[in-house]
């Protein structure tokens, strides 16, 4: 029988609460140029679009841009080494994963953040979890909300957009939805508010990692 659904669930803020992780690393090359640190809640804000843009929004304004790619790459080696500290799943998140997954349903993850990352992360909190794809931002491809790596994994899949469920906790999430003519299905415990998610297409809210089993 032909796959007639699939999952496509976005990284940070909906399947991994990353934000201390992240905070920290920003935070520590920052400082290590004279700029200031943020609290740790400001970065809810800040991330979503990729390293580079992460590092723009928290460093000045006055900051040069011809130095972001620096400090970005900065922030990466540093990340490289405590990625895994206090970054866990989200309450549910495993065992979601593992009810769709014995449903027979595709699961992918599409990131804005690094490939490498991205894949490492999934594996180390994901390990009992078959995704047909795992994805995070390539040279070659448009970061979200660019539909490009989308509609590659519904490709990969081999299920019609408008069957995929597209999971996100931001603007970024349901604009790659919309764009990429999925399901956008917004997730309340992650970085963004309701209110960004239903502004920006979500034609669902859940509360409880539980509540996608039924959809």
């Amino acid at each position: 029988m032909p796959v007639e659904r699939a999952f496509l669930f976005d990284l940070d803020g909906t399947l991994l609460d990353s934000l201390e992780d992240l905070a920290r690393v920003v935070n520590e090359a920052l400082v290590g140029r004279g700029c200031p640190a943020h609290p740790v809640e400001a970065y809810r804000f800040f991330v979503g679009n990729g390293m580079r843009v992460l590092v723009r929004r928290a460093a000045p304004l006055e900051f040069p841009d011809s130095e972001i790619p620096a400090l970005a790459k900065a922030v990466e080696t540093r990340y490289a080494e405590v990625w895994h500290v206090r970054t866990r799943p989200y309450p549910g998140t495993v065992e979601v994963l593992q009810g769709l997954a014995g449903q027979g349903v595709p699961l992918g993850v599409l990131s804005n953040k690094p490939d490498a990352f991205t894949r490492r992360m999934v594996d180390h909190f994901f390990p009992g979890v078959e995704f047909f794809a795992v994805r995070g931002q390539r040279p070659e491809v448009p970061a979200k909300p660019d539909p490009t790596a989308a509609l590659e994994l519904a490709g990969l899949a081999g299920v019609p957009p408008e069957r995929i469920r597209f999971v996100g906790d931001s603007r970024v999430d349901m604009e790659t939805a919309v764009n990429a003519g999925m399901i956008p299905v917004g997730v309340v415990w992650g970085f963004r508010p309701r209110e960004e998610l239903l502004k920006f297409g979500a034609s669902r809210l859940v509360e409880r990692a539980e509540e996608l089993l039924a959809i």
